[in-house]
């Protein structure tokens, strides 16, 4: 393999996965670089279900080894939602989305525990069905008393890190992907990466 296709159109996750793979083997390619093909409907249950069904179907299309990963924000006081819709959560803009999420909270005692989840799957477009390796890692938090920051991208500036005393919207790059999710399980995957024989 000379090639891993990172299933996402998103540009702050794929800015956050080559930061956090660093120099691999591999050339990172990205949904942009194969011919387009049409969404699957993510109707997992669980953030791991839907990571093993868009690395599946990505790499049956473009026939790439494909890592393809699925993450949300969990609220506690809400019953975990937004969960697995964080990206379908009401609202066309992240504001308003935090908006809405405000309005339910207030129904509430804080503080408003949370964790953001990141799962994800690699397979091979020679068998899509088959999992290679797969994982699921936290960073647990609270939600914010109002937005902060202006970096990072989606529930970031809601989502207050107690070890930093801030959002994860108001750190660099670098002290964002050492905490979060997505962070742990990419360098997780970058471990796996360099022990394998693929």
């Amino acid at each position: 393999m000379d090639a891993l296709l990172v299933a996402t159109t998103n540009a702050g996750k794929t800015r956050e996965i080559r930061l956090a793979l660093g120099e691999l083997r591999f050339t990172l390619l990205t949904l942009a670089d194969v011919p387009p093909v049409q969404e699957p409907d993510e109707t997992g249950r669980t953030f791991a279900d839907n990571a093993r069904l868009k690395a599946s179907y990505y790499a049956a299309a473009s026939g790439q080894f494909t890592v393809a990963e699925d993450s949300g924000l969990v609220i506690d006081a809400i019953g975990g939602r937004p969960g697995v819709e964080s990206a379908r959560y009401p609202g066309p803009t992240y504001a308003e989305k935090f908006a809405g999420l405000y309005r339910e909270l207030a129904l509430h005692p804080r503080p408003w525990t949370a964790r953001f989840v990141c799962s994800l799957a690699v397979v091979s477009g020679r068998e899509p069905d088959h999992v290679l390796f797969s994982v699921e890692a936290t960073v647990e938090g609270e939600i914010a008393a109002s937005p902060r920051g202006t970096n990072g991208f989606g529930y970031d500036p809601i989502f207050y890190f107690p070890p930093y005393g801030t959002t994860l919207a108001d750190v660099d790059d670098a002290r964002k992907l050492a905490a979060s999710h997505r962070g742990k399980a990419f360098r997780d995957l970058k471990r796996w990466l360099g022990q394998s024989q693929i």
